[in-house]
């Protein structure tokens, strides 16, 4: 059995997503998403709208996904210890370079194979803040309706 780790933090599911998990689920024959926590998620990129369990959550309730845990704070490399992935999936935005995550879990007795997916769809809704920037300028337009009613 192939296992398949993909993480990241999954704060307002949008097709950039699903494309990718379903390309991650392609790989192996089991796929195990590993959210963010908050405080991991705020750290490196911004503070979720939605907390790590509903995240985690909603992650679990997706097709291609088999099995969702929440990360480890402190110790990104915990959870793979944990989970023995024989592939770790990145998207092609994810800021981590592949060699070194190999070196890393090599070091830590995981012999993993890392592979960065291609972007899949050119949707202008293929990423968090673009959802969020088009839900404010969709409530700017609302709002200037009623202020000119």
């Amino acid at each position: 059995m192939v296992r398949v780790m993909a993480t990241g933090v999954f704060d307002i599911i949008h097709p950039g997503h699903i494309l990718f998990l379903q390309e991650a689920k392609k790989l192996g024959d089991e796929l195990v998403v590993v959210v963010a926590r908050d405080s991991t998620a705020e750290r490196l990129k911004h503070r979720p709208i939605m907390h790590e369990d509903a995240r985690r959550f909603i992650v679990e309730s997706l097709k291609p996904v088999d099995r969702a845990v929440l990360g480890h704070e402190d110790d990104m490399y915990k959870t793979v210890e944990e989970l023995r992935p024989d592939i770790i999936v990145l998207g092609y935005d994810q800021k981590f370079d592949e060699k070194e995550i190999e070196d890393e879990c090599k070091k830590r007795g995981v012999d993993v194979k890392v592979v960065r997916l291609k972007r899949y769809g050119d949707s202008d809704l293929n990423g968090t803040r673009k959802v969020i920037y088009r839900i404010v300028q969709r409530v700017d337009e609302l709002y200037a309706k009623d202020r000119n009613s």
